[in-house]
């Protein structure tokens, strides 16, 4: 029992140290990185790490039509450089989160040379889901991200987490040229899925969600972090 004992605490150690890679120069970013699991061996634990890199989330297009139709050509020209030029993988979700698979749709394409199409005319008695998309890179596309930043809440008119704001109140810790960002909720809801309008969210001007712009009349509180290539980071 002790000997198990001893193993699991080894492995839970060896574990923690892999999973909170952080950048050397910059202790509060993190890589962003997977872990697949260890493997027991005859010498011990060995960790399996794979580290992942997904772009953003798109959603160029509805069912309204003929279907959705995320076709990643499409997809780069209206985004340009968040996409890489070799993608490992696609990933489509419905809008409320779920797999194409268990929304019951008949998918035309879902690979990293088309993109993700959903004809309604390939559905029985119904039309497609709404879908959103995105791509696997390699490592070094992503670089990390930085920690998360919640300057402001919803009490006013908003949640205004606006880029310039954040760098003057946390200088050195914002890339100069930030590549993504992302928001969620406190309690890491995205943004997508909480039912919001947003009114912004770019790495221009960061991210703001208006009272005004919501039939309820309230935004949830955001917390935002920037994605930044590795020299920022290393």
């Amino acid at each position: 029992m002790m000997k198990w004992l001893s193993v699991a605490i080894v492995a839970g150690l060896i574990f923690g140290r892999f999973i909170s890679s952080t950048c050397q120069h910059y202790p509060d970013y993190l890589y962003q990185e997977a872990t697949r699991g260890f493997s027991m061996g005859l010498m011990g634990v060995a960790p399996q790490m794979n580290a992942e890199c997904w772009t953003q989330w798109f959603d160029r297009d509805d069912p309204s039509g003929t279907g959705d139709w995320e076709v990643l050509e499409h997809l780069r020209i209206e985004n340009p450089g968040k996409i890489c030029p070799s993608l490992i993988d696609i990933e489509a979700k419905t809008l409320s989160g779920l797999s194409a698979v268990r929304a019951g749709d008949v998918i035309h394409k879902s690979d990293t040379t088309t993109g993700f199409v959903c004809r309604n005319q390939d559905q029985r008695g119904k039309w497609c889901n709404d879908y959103r998309v995105r791509f696997r890179c390699q490592p070094s596309f992503c670089g990390c991200w930085t920690q998360w930043f919640d300057r402001d809440d919803p009490s006013g008119t908003g949640d205004w987490e606006v880029l310039d704001h954040l760098r003057i109140e946390n200088p050195g810790k914002i890339c100069p040229s930030p590549t993504d960002i992302e928001a969620t909720t406190l309690s890491g809801v995205s943004a997508a899925a909480t039912g919001d309008v947003i009114y912004k969210s770019d790495t221009t001007i960061g991210f703001v969600c208006r009272i005004v712009d919501q039939r309820r009349g309230w935004c949830n509180n955001y917390r935002v972090r920037f994605r930044c290539q590795p020299p920022f980071c290393t």
